[in-house]
């Protein structure tokens, strides 16, 4: 972690007023609230907007789960972003990434092992954290892929993901109890 104590706090369960409650704890159970959601919540017209463009890329996008999380991990990794990384982890292995995979994400796209779809994920990933732009290459061979809402969903994935990883690693959102962080 690049903090060890958070810059902004969980908002506890004790502090929620009823739209909070609603939006944190919607299943009755304000122990399983992750510590990204407790800290959004300590600005909530922030947190209320966020959470729909959150909710699309994480829950409705157009890609598939592994597709989805192999992006997540990626930019997660490459923005240093060990909060994101801890929980992209354990989402990743439940969308089918296996431990080797996930551990393979931290070395890119040019590692053996991959897949051409995979790795031109990988590669749309690296592009956009270092340049903003996916080149007509990799945008034409993701083409063949991925129909023009997935090519869309892609930028976006790894678009909110930058963002988020940047407001973690900010924030100092700490690591939930259970999760891991960067391999070692």
């Amino acid at each position: 972690m690049r903090l060890s104590t958070p810059r902004i706090p969980t908002l506890e369960e004790p502090d929620w007023d009823d739209e909070i409650r609603g939006r944190l704890d919607p299943h009755g159970n304000p122990d399983g609230v992750l510590n990204v959601m407790k800290t959004m919540a300590q600005y909530k017209k922030l947190f209320t907007r966020w959470q729909v463009f959150a909710n699309h890329v994480l829950f409705k996008s157009s890609l598939p789960m592994r597709e989805k999380e192999i992006l997540i991990l990626r930019i997660g990794w490459l923005c240093q972003s060990e909060y994101e990384w801890g929980q992209h982890t354990l989402i990743g292995k439940d969308a089918g990434l296996t431990n080797a995979e996930i551990e393979r994400i931290t070395q890119g796209p040019h590692a053996p092992g991959w897949s051409e779809v995979d790795k031109l994920l990988l590669l749309a990933t690296d592009e956009l954290h270092a340049d903003a732009f996916i080149t007509d290459m990799t945008w034409n061979a993701l083409s063949k892929h991925f129909n023009q809402e997935q090519l869309m969903d892609i930028v976006f994935a790894v678009g909110q993901y930058n963002l988020v990883s940047m407001a973690l690693n900010t924030f100092g959102v700490q690591l939930d109890e259970g999760v891991g962080g960067f391999p070692a």
